[in-house]
């Protein structure tokens, strides 16, 4: 059974239930994210003793905003439309992540998901086959040139991705001039003040690996078929992964019914469970099985 006969056998009602968004919901996980990044940046702006330890926590809260970011590109972490819109352009900035380019970017990954030709995640070609490819992967460098090349190529409008609808140039290129501003003055700081260095870019460079690992577990090595449940990966994390993540790692059931939020897309794992192609149970799991795989 594929995932469009298995969504039509839901009743009406159980897919009113499944969707329904809250600003509620939204606000107090984003307080419980916010609030969890603010107590790991503490020690580091007091100096207390150890402080260098709570970078990597930082780091790793940090980068998993994307996230979040994701989950706005949907309008589902919250009720309110334009609270969507709001956080996702707050959040995607220490991600180097222009949002109004990245709704349409992940928005045709979600249509085209894991095809070779026309998935955009595919663009830059296959995901890691040999060990030198996933360690260059997990160091995030793809992600950081490919968010700057974007950056760059959007701010003097070279936008032409068949993705990309032409409406929207103008207000991709003002984000990218915009953004490219805000990092050029952080940089700039640096010359007075390390605090952007202590609190953001280096915690985000060496939290990237975590987040691209677990991006990698998102349709590594799953089929490139049209049933979402077999192209994407459900990961059965613990509960501290999924609330860093926002319950993505049932990405298997978010690409399924994209309209759930995060906060019900553990009960429609309850019934999608059964007819899931690709699980793992855990990241360090799906690790160990993707390393046998590579070559040398």
């Amino acid at each position: 059974m594929d995932h469009k006969t298995a969504l039509a056998a839901l009743s009406p009602a159980r897919k009113a239930a499944l969707t329904q968004r809250s600003d509620r919901e939204g606000l107090r996980h984003l307080a419980g994210h916010v609030g969890a990044m603010f107590l790991c940046a503490l020690p580091i702006l007091m100096g207390w003793p150890g402080w260098p330890l709570a970078l990597l926590p930082l780091g790793i809260l940090t980068v998993f905003l994307f996230t979040l970011s994701h989950e706005c590109t949907h309008y589902t972490p919250f009720r309110s439309r334009w609270l969507n819109d709001v956080v996702g352009h707050v959040v995607s900035l220490p991600l180097v992540l222009p949002f109004t380019w990245f709704r349409y970017y992940h928005l045709a990954h979600h249509k085209f998901t894991n095809d070779p030709e026309r998935d955009p995640e595919l663009e830059g070609g296959p995901r890691p086959e040999t060990w030198t490819q996933f360690l260059i992967h997990l160091s995030g460098w793809g992600y950081w040139r490919g968010m700057v090349r974007t950056l760059l190529a959007n701010a003097v409008g070279r936008i032409d991705a068949p993705y990309l609808p032409v409406r929207r140039h103008g207000a991709m290129r003002r984000e990218a001039r915009i953004l490219l501003a805000l990092y050029a003055g952080s940089l700039a700081s640096l010359i007075w003040s390390p605090l952007a260095l202590w609190l953001w870019i280096l915690p985000s460079l060496i939290g990237q690996p975590f987040l691209r690992l677990y991006l990698l577990a998102e349709h590594g090595r799953c089929p490139p078929v049209a049933n979402m449940l077999e192209n994407s990966r459900t990961t059965y994390a613990g509960w501290p992964v999924r609330s860093i993540a926002w319950n993505m790692p049932f990405h298997a059931e978010h690409h399924s019914f994209p309209n759930v939020p995060f906060h019900k897309l553990p009960e429609l794992n309850r019934d999608l469970a059964p007819l899931l192609k690709s699980t793992s149970d855990s990241y360090p799991a799906f690790a160990r099985e993707y390393v046998h795989t590579l070559g040398p």
